[in-house]
């Protein structure tokens, strides 16, 4: 058994997952189901080597608060009370969580600047990841404007920080929002013949 095996043997996230399949029918902003963007963003975590438990299971559940608020067992003592990591857990979600006050959610560019500028290492990785996350799934999303709001979104508040969050993560986004502006060029050129 390799350490990456290893140390993943001794990750326990069935409790996370049960919790994240709260979202599964939540159709997120740019399409797609919730629940599996919960699973995406953990896979690239994955994928990067990270195998951090308190980020792992966070990735399962980081939108719970902001898409599934008021469901049952979405509070910060069922989170909390899943296990040890279960209060760290939170405190990560919460970092990554957009604030509402007075019925008014926090302004989107003061929220990626607060998390890319000042949150947690583990929270910018999570950012980055989830943005991975989103970033891909614009491939399927047909509304031009919202995909430009989204990419120029990411150049400004994402990218100037996450070459040095992670090098391997900068360079993923910078290929997807070339990919996504380029699929964008070639739906409004007329065609050719």
């Amino acid at each position: 058994m390799g350490d990456l095996e290893r140390n993943l043997a001794g990750i326990t996230l069935a409790p996370y997952i049960f919790k994240a399949m709260a979202l599964i029918g939540v159709r997120g902003k740019a399409g797609g189901n919730m629940f599996r963007h919960q699973i995406a963003t953990m896979g690239i975590l994955l994928d990067y080597k990270i195998i951090d438990p308190v980020l792992l299971k966070a990735s399962v559940i980081h939108d719970l608060f902001e898409d599934a608020a008021g469901m049952p067992g979405v509070t910060k003592d069922a989170i909390s009370s899943i296990d040890e990591d279960g209060p760290a857990v939170y405190s990560l979600v919460m970092e990554v969580t957009m604030r509402k006050a007075k019925e008014e959610w926090e302004a989107k560019a003061d929220y990626l600047t607060r998390v890319m500028c000042s949150g947690s290492p583990k929270a910018k990785v999570l950012k980055l990841a989830d943005r991975i996350s989103n970033l891909f799934s614009l491939g399927f999303v047909h509304d031009a404007e919202f995909v430009r709001r989204y990419l120029d979104e990411t150049k400004t508040y994402i990218l100037p920080y996450a070459r040095e969050i992670n090098p391997d993560m900068h360079r993923e986004i910078t290929d997807l929002i070339a990919d996504r502006e380029n699929k964008l060029r070639a739906r409004s050129e007329p065609p050719s013949g």
